[in-house]
């Protein structure tokens, strides 16, 4: 019965009904799979590492503790591309373990547990290092293919604001932001706290044109957002005060080009900054 099964696939093989394939094809398949399979589980770490640098370290999560004002901020700075990266990095990954000798020896459940579970060690313990810092910096100055995943650090809301006050004032704040000056409206804001200048503070509310309208507005610690803080610092590159504020470029003011032209003038006449945004945000 034996020889006859052997005798019938010969057969078909030197008719060329049945092919085999070279050794070579199979090595090069295997390591192939390996090599898709590496890679996928390392660009897993690598997402899940900047997810979790990303929520610990910007504004995106501060802003759920404004309770509902805080969801639509939260939604706009979320990063979504970073957690569809990683998904479909480790669903190709968890694909790639079916395609394996290695799925017909283990229940696919399990492998699928090991693989998430040592990503997320691994993710975990890459945020001990500086590569998400570093990949922070490229983002800051538009270099390495990296830095696209961290965008929503660098993008300016539209229901959130987060800095340091330069100025109170009655009815407003110049706060310094990683997007530069801005004038923060806080005119219409019940309980408010006791804010001055050199607080970090973080705001929900609506951006109107050049200028931000608060609805809640909290003072934070900056050592809460890190990223935040030192976005401030590459904008600025050091401590604002009343002396080199006069000599910064315009564009450093995110104002209109009235309020530009304002101000400007108002510095040079030696006014007190303070004097120049009151007078100029009327």
């Amino acid at each position: 019965m034996e020889d006859k099964l052997e005798n019938t696939i010969m057969g078909k093989i030197k008719t060329g009904q049945v092919k085999i394939k070279s050794k070579y094809i199979f090595v090069a398949e295997k390591l192939g799979l390996g090599a898709g399979f590496t890679l996928s589980v390392l660009l897993s770490v690598l997402f899940f590492n900047l997810i979790l640098f990303y929520l610990k370290e910007t504004d995106n999560l501060k802003y759920l503790s404004f309770g509902k004002f805080g969801i639509l901020a939260f939604l706009e700075s979320f990063p979504y591309l970073l957690v569809v990266s990683f998904i479909i990095f480790i669903g190709l990954a968890g694909y790639l373990i079916t395609k394996s000798d290695v799925s017909y020896r283990k229940p696919f459940g399990y492998l699928a547990i090991g693989l998430v579970v040592f990503i997320m060690v691994f993710g975990t313990i890459f945020t001990f290092t500086n590569l998400s810092q570093n990949i922070e910096m490229q983002t800051r100055i538009g270099f390495g293919p990296m830095g696209m995943f961290l965008k929503p650090l660098t993008d300016m809301r539209d229901k959130g604001v987060v800095g340091i006050v330069f100025e109170d004032g009655v009815d407003y704040l110049i706060v310094q932001t990683p997007h530069g000056l801005r004038n923060i409206g806080i005119k219409d804001v019940e309980d408010i706290p006791d804010i001055n200048k050199g607080d970090f503070i973080i705001a929900v509310g609506n951006r109107d044109g050049f200028n931000f309208k608060v609805e809640q507005i909290k003072i934070v610690d900056k050592k809460d957002m890190p990223a935040i803080d030192r976005g401030i610092d590459f904008k600025f590159d050091k401590e604002l005060d009343e002396k080199n504020i006069k000599d910064i470029p315009l564009n450093m003011m995110f104002f209109n080009e009235q309020e530009q032209s304002c101000v400007k003038n108002c510095f040079n006449d030696n006014k007190n900054p303070k004097d120049c945004f009151k007078e100029c945000h009327k």
